[in-house]
């Protein structure tokens, strides 16, 4: 189901608890720091929203998902070492959270996004649209929370 810039699984669950306000667990995943302090800041700014790790690259990223128990994941596609596409193939099949997959090449249609969701992602956004549609991102994020819990 596509919406905009976002690309989504369907077929997912509708939160049965949607009217308890608990903020809900973001674990940020990007190489850029650049990148990561805008993901914190667009998160952080929504009450709903915490963001409890952010991860430099795939192993911090693994250490995090066990010790800051998150919600959601923000993946960025592209990283030196293991890349996030690498990542989502070795989550595959196993317990984790919803991961949005964010990457400047995330266009509709694009071979990366169709690897991305084949590969588990709950949905991609277009890093080039954070700072211009970041409300947008946050939205895709509890969609994307609720449609999994």
């Amino acid at each position: 189901m596509r919406s905009g810039s976002v690309l989504y699984r369907t077929g997912l669950r509708k939160d049965i608890a949607a009217d308890i306000m608990i903020p809900f667990r973001v674990l940020i995943v990007d190489d850029s720091l650049t990148i990561r302090a805008m993901l914190e800041h667009i998160i952080s700014r929504d009450p709903e929203c915490q963001v409890v790790g952010i991860a430099a690259d795939i192993d911090d990223a693994r250490s995090l998902m066990r010790t800051s128990h998150p919600n959601v994941i923000t993946l960025d596609l592209t990283m030196p070492g293991l890349g996030g596409l690498h990542f989502l193939r070795e989550l595959k099949g196993h317990p984790h959270p919803p991961i949005i997959v964010l990457s400047s090449s995330a266009k509709d249609g694009s071979v990366e996004v169709e690897e991305a969701m084949a590969s588990g992602a709950a949905a991609c956004f277009d890093k080039g649209k954070l700072l211009s549609a970041g409300p947008l991102f946050v939205s895709t994020l509890k969609k994307t929370r609720d449609r999994m819990i």
